[in-house]
């Protein structure tokens, strides 16, 4: 199997490795080809790229773009963009450009529950404020011991419908779809099993992004259980789309899985990376 790992992050967004750690972290894992996927900008492509070249590592461009979807909150992959697209730099830009303002309204949450400081402590994590997300703030929470892991912080506090979860708005889908096809790329729903939508919504969410040009879903991610992914290979027959299979990786000791150690996608289905390698 060609192993491909389309979904990862790094210290451009919400990862703990820098681009190029990444890099060297997946040439030692046995990945053959890499996207950079991070939150809402493409400011690491070019040393992941660098990185990649020395290790001999396929590399592919990446972006992974926040939509807002009615009241949810859905990521859209682009995979193979041109990052000097005018129109994807601009649209990332302005979805950046709130991140702060949500992050305060983070921290007014947190005070109110007993946690002081957390928007200087989340902003050093992050080391922009244009960067700052709620992992950033997980994070902190983690280290201060306030919560055994990040993970907890969601659960506890963080996370969708907890008490201190800010509803934000993101890109709308259509825009998002319009940068990433506009940029050359192909869009890939991600983590499709993660956004909780009942059945009626799902098949709601899946039409509108084929309709508006996606081409692909996420089946083998690290934000997907293993018993989903017949349930997401069984959609992506039903729909016709490709498969995409990526990690959605963010640092050692944070992430279920590391890059390039998810098992293949099922062999009925057609990898989203037959669009580009042969």
């Amino acid at each position: 199997m060609d192993n491909f790992d389309l979904h990862n992050h790094s210290t451009a967004s919400d990862g703990t490795l820098s681009p190029a750690q990444l890099l060297e972290l997946a040439a030692r894992q046995g990945v053959q080809a890499m996207a950079l996927t991070d939150h809402d900008t493409v400011e690491g492509l070019e040393e992941a790229a660098r990185a990649a070249r020395s290790h001999g590592i396929a590399f592919v461009t990446g972006v992974e773009i926040s939509v807002t979807w009615g009241d949810t909150t859905v990521h859209v992959v682009g995979l193979g963009i041109d990052p000097a697209n005018a129109d994807l730099a601009n649209g990332l830009r302005s979805i950046r450009e709130g991140r702060l303002g949500r992050g305060k309204r983070m921290a007014d949450a947190l005070e109110k529950l007993g946690f002081r400081g957390t928007l200087e402590a989340a902003l050093a994590h992050a080391g922009d404020e244009k960067r700052l997300s709620r992992t950033h703030f997980a994070r902190h929470l983690a280290e201060s011991g306030a919560v055994k892991d990040a993970q907890q912080a969601f659960d506890k506090y963080l996370g969708k419908d907890k008490p201190a979860y800010v509803r934000h708005q993101w890109a709308r889908l259509e825009d998002a779809m319009g940068w990433i096809l506009g940029a050359g790329g192909v869009a890939v729903l991600a983590h499709p099993g993660r956004y909780g939508l009942k059945p009626l919504g799902r098949a709601t969410l899946l039409d509108e992004f084929k309709r508006l040009g996606g081409e692909a879903i996420e089946v083998v991610t690290g934000s997907h259980r293993p018993e989903e992914y017949a349930t997401w290979r069984r959609v992506a027959e039903q729909y016709g789309f490709l498969a995409s299979r990526g990690s959605d990786f963010h640092g050692p000791g944070e992430s279920p899985v590391m890059p390039g150690g998810l098992p293949p996608l099922p062999a009925s289905l057609v990898p989203v990376w037959s669009r580009w390698a042969h």
